[in-house]
């Protein structure tokens, strides 16, 4: 009918395609005129600093059963071919040269490595490896966790784990194609005849199940080596290396390999003794959120004297509160500023403990948590996290040994024991407070570590982090319920405990590689959630590329659009893709660095690609990383990202084709513009009311007056807080805390390029420049006092330099972007 065809010119017509328009209207004998459309309306709301954020409440409480214990099952000794395609990276101290002397063989090679090597250095020389072109190694075995001793900058980190850590970077910096497996040794206990336990060593398996988590692709394994490599545990080693990837935690032992399990861990009948918390019981982080529950918990039952540590002591913020609670209850209360990592205040602090009620218990819950992706971490980053945890305990451990203890508590994180996105730099912390504990009983001395899941009240876990793990299936539990599981493992006994509200189901069904965690295998209890993007994870993307062969362009990125909207509804935890705009920001869906590595896991695992860890932020929309993907899959061009070629003319090398602009007196389009200097209109105003001014004290009628205004009118834009911030893919909160000049400079862009009668979107992907004339601005000095919901905005929204990348990211543009200030000729330059 006559509007399916119109419709049909008018797609070809917006699409570059020339129509007849005066044929197809005057066939009927109409007379056609052109008129000019307006450019878009943008549907503004109101952003200004007195926005307010919408409160976030605690996560609900969690479920019983939530015990688990880490054990070793067997494995059978099935004839595997022995790996010879190897490349042994071996500290050159000497520390690992019986296991590299045993291990070489035809076709494996040896990476030597100096101790003050660093990552670029380390990815050089993997590179210089296999400079003769002779092949490319299917795996890396590093050995450079077995090196003694801590980093010489910084005595909190251990030497193996600093190594391990610049060898890991460099592997993804030489873009070399192998799986590193990570060796240890006496990291962990595989039963009781097994030597004490490494607690430098066990960090590294908390390094690893980060390194799994995040870079699949480059992830072998960790392999926890005997003490003496004879033939029979370097022929396990080997045949391990080369097996199927079914394992990937393994520890190697006279008896034969084993593979780790977390397996539920049920309560005996009968406690193993009855414990009541008697004279002084040091409780380090006491005035934090984790300390606060505990001490209540162990005030209520009937704690004589709680030392409550923290750095900061009684200046800690409602430290005074909390002892006065505390003190209601019965129990005496003392608060003290101590760093429990520097040895000698720790020394002081226990010296003081009074005679009468004597130090009988160590609870340790203090932490440092930044968090921070793999490829970011440093040699600083870990110290200040492992100083916090590490240091602490062991001066914990060394200074208690002349005190009867009758527990000494360690509070770990299921981060030590699996790990996970973005927790490079707190997992190795745990792991080591874990093997402490086991080292504590190999000893004879009392020790409980429990690896926590999520607190639902506070801790080091609360805000962004807490509720990306939630999402993954990781609940958060009920701070009441979790204190009665810390006093039933004490009463229980336990050296290692983990206590967490976990759906494994979902847990499993959120990985980013192709199969679950050998780790979890046997808490599964529902098969794996069998959508299209799950087959292509499969099939490692062939059935993907299969599928896309017989559709159209068109379709085929219909089909991956749809695709990636999968995965980041899985990622974001969405019940569906439907709730995934096709061309909503990542960054306004609530993407972080971290969710940006879980996106880039699953796509690969989805496609068979090598995709970067930044491309949520390369490519800003699902559509266009759609279109990105279907490009490095298929390749060639998207349709969608074609734009026609200008070439510039000699004689005439700027032309300006549309223009949009925002000036006083209503003047939003060039044709108001216009109209207001034809007609003479008189732009000034008086001060507006909707700025937050204190009008009041603004104005004063001495001209000599500091810090006021003799006059009263100026020259405003009216509504200046207005923005269409969803339009552009931009969050609310982050739309305060912008600069109104970015804001305007968006719209004026989009604006400009409509007047010029070109669709914007068509630009997306294309080489189009932006550049930008820009000169004051005093907003960074509004946002210093924006309070704390405006934080982490703030050097973007409040930065001239980043007007032309704002502009150039939200549209999706390639080509230069420059911001210029050069005083009153920014524009002129600029142009």
């Amino acid at each position: 009918d006559t509007t399916a065809l119109v419709t049909a010119l008018a797609r070809l017509h917006v699409t570059g395609t020339p129509v007849d328009w005066a044929a197809w209207f005057t066939h009927t004998g109409g007379r056609p005129r052109t008129v000019d459309l307006p450019t878009y309306t943008f549907h503004h709301q109101r952003y200004w600093l007195d926005a307010r954020t919408r409160p976030h409440g605690p996560a609900g409480p969690g479920a019983d059963p939530w015990r688990y214990h880490v054990t070793w099952q067997p494995l059978p000794d099935h004839p595997r071919p022995e790996h010879d395609d190897l490349l042994l990276v071996v500290p050159d101290d000497g520390a690992a040269d019986q296991w590299a002397t045993a291990l070489a063989a035809p076709g494996v090679r040896v990476l030597r490595v100096a101790a003050d090597r660093d990552r670029a250095g380390l990815a050089s020389d993997l590179a210089d490896a296999y400079a003769d072109g002779q092949g490319r190694p299917g795996s890396v075995l590093s050995l450079l966790g077995l090196a003694p001793g801590t980093h010489p900058d910084a005595a909190s980190v251990p030497a193996g784990l600093a190594h391990t850590v610049a060898l890991t970077q460099a592997l993804g910096d030489s873009a070399l194609p192998a799986r590193l497996w990570i060796a240890t040794r006496g990291a962990i206990s595989v039963d009781p005849r097994d030597q004490p336990v490494d607690c430098d060593q066990a960090a590294l398996w908390g390094f690893g199940g980060v390194l799994r988590a995040e870079h699949p692709q480059r992830w072998g394994g960790l392999v926890d080596l005997p003490p003496t490599a004879d033939a029979r545990a370097v022929r396990q080693v080997r045949r391990l290396l080369g097996g199927e990837r079914t394992e990937d935690q393994l520890a190697v032992r006279a008896t034969g390999a084993y593979a780790r399990r977390l397996t539920r861990a049920r309560r005996p009948a009968t406690p193993a003794r009855a414990w009541t918390p008697r004279g002084t019981t040091l409780v380090t982080g006491g005035t934090g959120a984790l300390g606060g529950h505990v001490a209540r918990a162990l005030a209520a039952a009937g704690a004589e004297h709680l030392l409550l540590v923290s750095r900061r002591g009684p200046d800690a913020p409602g430290a005074a509160a909390l002892a006065g609670e505390l003190t209601a209850l019965g129990t005496r209360v003392t608060v003290a500023a101590c760093d429990a990592a520097d040895r000698d205040a720790l020394r002081d602090l226990l010296a003081a403990i009074p005679a009468d009620l004597p130090l009988t218990a160590v609870v340790h819950t203090a932490a440092a948590l930044d968090d921070t992706v793999v490829d970011a971490l440093t040699v600083d980053r870990m110290a200040t996290a492992l100083r916090a945890k590490v240091d602490a305990a062991r001066h914990l451990d060394e200074l208690t040994r002349g005190h009867e203890l009758s527990a000494f508590v360690l509070f770990s994180s299921l981060a030590g024991t699996m790990g996970g996105p973005g927790q490079a730099n707190y997992a190795p912390g745990n792991a080591w407070l874990d093997a402490l504990a086991r080292r504590r009983r190999a000893g004879g001395l009392p020790a409980t570590s429990i690896a926590w899941g999520l607190w639902a009240d506070g801790g080091v876990s609360a805000g962004d982090f807490e509720r990306r793990m939630a999402r993954n299936g990781f609940g958060a539990m009920d701070p009441a319920t979790a204190v009665r599981a810390l006093t039933e493992a004490i009463e229980d006994d336990e050296t290692h405990l983990v206590v967490a509200d976990v759906d494994w189901d979902r847990v499993a069904g959120s990985a980013a590689g192709r199969r679950p965690d050998p780790l979890i295998r046997g808490l599964l209890t529902a098969p794996q959630v069998t959508d299209a993007a799950t087959a292509d994870r499969a099939a490692g993307g062939g059935a993907l590329r299969d599928r896309l062969a017989g559709l159209t362009d068109a379709e085929q990125l219909d089909a991956l659009r749809d695709l990636v909207r999968a995965e980041v509804a899985a990622v974001l935890g969405h019940g569906s893709a439907d709730r995934v705009p096709a061309e909503r920001a990542f960054r306004d869906l609530g993407f972080t660095s971290l969710t940006a590595v879980e996106l880039r896991n699953r796509l690969d695992a989805a496609t068979g690609l090598t995709l970067p860890a930044t491309l949520a932020f390369d490519h800003p929309n699902p559509t266009a990383l759609a279109a990105h993907v279907r490009a490095e899959l298929l390749g060639g061009h998207s349709p969608s990202a074609t734009t026609p070629t200008v070439r510039p003319v000699d004689d005439d090398p700027i032309v300006i084709v549309g223009m949009g602009c925002r000036f006083p007196a209503g003047a939003g389009s060039p044709e108001e513009f216009w109209r207001l200097l034809a007609d003479g209109v008189d732009a000034m105003s008086d001060f507006p009311t909707d700025r937050h001014w204190d009008l009041t004290a603004l104005h004063h009628p001495d001209p000599g007056h500091p810090g006021a205004s003799y006059v009263t009118q100026g020259a405003f834009l009216a509504d200046a807080g207005a923005f269409d911030a969803g339009f552009f893919g931009i969050s609310p909160r982050e739309a305060v805390a912008m600069d109104p000049q970015q804001r305007l400079l968006l719209e004026v862009s989009w604006a400009a390029i409509e007047d010029a009668r070109i669709d914007p979107l068509t630009l997306r992907g294309g080489r189009v420049g932006v550049f930008a004339g820009t000169n004051g601005q005093d907003f960074d000095n509004l946002i210093r006092n924006g309070g704390e919901q405006l934080a982490g905005y703030g050097a973007t929204g409040a930065s001239a330099s980043v007007l032309s990348g704002r502009v150039a990211y939200s549209f999706g543009f390639e080509g230069p972007a420059v911001t210029v200030d050069t005083a009153c000729s920014s524009s002129l330059v600029a142009l």
